[in-house]
């Protein structure tokens, strides 16, 4: 429900090149049907709800089967920590054509029991950078991530809750899977409801690597930038679909002391839609069509994204 650091993920494991050729414009259409037609039947299993019409058979909580998604944007975090209890497990697949880049992240979420507004979280990273193609993929930089929820949650108007990260050199920076030294990064996701049907989220944030290293093994200081926006739809309960800006800048080191700063832009359409189960597990997919513009002009890619929510614990109430 709360943040998977996509866009610290592209910042300083994606560099977007400069050819492009059009998505199918009727890619996303054909997306919205068939999430439509998946939330709308019912499979086999009794134990799947997936229509407000459906005759209750069996004792259940409605809030769990009729749960919407809050979930995360593929590029743009959302300022939601997980329900007291709830743990999510998150996985998304980058793949850029152009560059010939490719990111497999995996992270998973924990409230702290008792402690709802506070958070924790790991992200691991396997890639390939498409510059080292035919070098094999391999692990990146690992991420462990410290959030709090200052104001509001899911069920509030307005909610901000500021994370922060700090990344741990796992990655080969010989072969561009990692910065080369330990850094930290911090960022600032405000979610707001503009009404029944809406919600927009915000980001600024920064990323810090004090001694950044390269193939050459020159070390230099590193930062980098993030501000983006998300715009979704709530075009039913179970389906979303949504429009994303991330503009990243990301600072290279190509020299003893010198960095070179770059900067990346993607719009990205998608969509997601929920699987709600009786015993509170919601499976979330989702897919995106990013394409680069500005100085990004001419990328293209997509987004295959599946999370997993189920209660862990039982909430602690006074």
């Amino acid at each position: 429900m709360t943040h998977a650091p996509s866009n610290g993920i592209l910042a300083h494991s994606c560099k977007l090149p400069k050819s492009f050729r059009p998505a199918n414009r009727f890619f996303l259409c054909r997306l919205a049907v068939l999430a439509a037609l998946l939330t709308w039947v019912q499979p086999p299993s009794h134990a799947l709800l997936l229509n407000d019409d459906v005759v209750e058979t069996q004792t259940a909580k409605p809030d769990s089967t009729m749960k919407a998604i809050q979930d995360n944007s593929f590029l743009i975090e959302e300022a939601y920590n997980q329900e007291s209890g709830v743990v999510q497990h998150i996985s998304a697949f980058t793949r850029f054509w152009n560059s010939k880049d490719w990111a497999y992240t995996f992270t998973q979420e924990w409230p702290l029991p008792r402690r709802s507004r506070h958070q924790l979280s790991y992200t691991a990273f396997v890639l390939e950078p498409g510059e080292f193609a035919g070098l094999g993929a391999g692990f990146g930089d690992f991420m462990l991530n410290y959030r709090y929820q200052v104001l509001g949650n899911g069920e509030a108007r307005v909610a901000f809750a500021p994370r922060l990260s700090l990344l741990l050199p796992s990655g080969d920076h010989n072969l561009g899977r990692g910065f080369g030294g330990v850094g930290v990064q911090a960022n600032l996701p405000l979610s707001l409801a503009l009404g029944r049907r809406w919600v927009t989220h915000l980001n600024a944030g920064t990323t810090f690597v004090p001694r950044a290293r390269n193939a050459f093994h020159d070390r230099a200081r590193a930062t980098g930038y993030n501000v983006g926006q998300s715009v979704i739809w709530l075009a039913h309960p179970r389906v979303n679909l949504l429009v994303e800006t991330a503009w990243t800048g990301s600072a290279s080191v190509v020299g003893p002391g010198k960095t070179e700063f770059s900067h990346d832009l993607l719009v990205s359409p998608g969509i997601r839609w929920s699987f709600n189960f009786r015993d509170g597990l919601q499976i979330v997919p989702g897919l995106a069509v990013p394409v680069g513009v500005g100085p990004s002009a001419g990328e293209r890619g997509l987004i295959i994204y599946v999370s997993f929510e189920h209660p862990l614990w039982r909430p602690h109430t006074r």
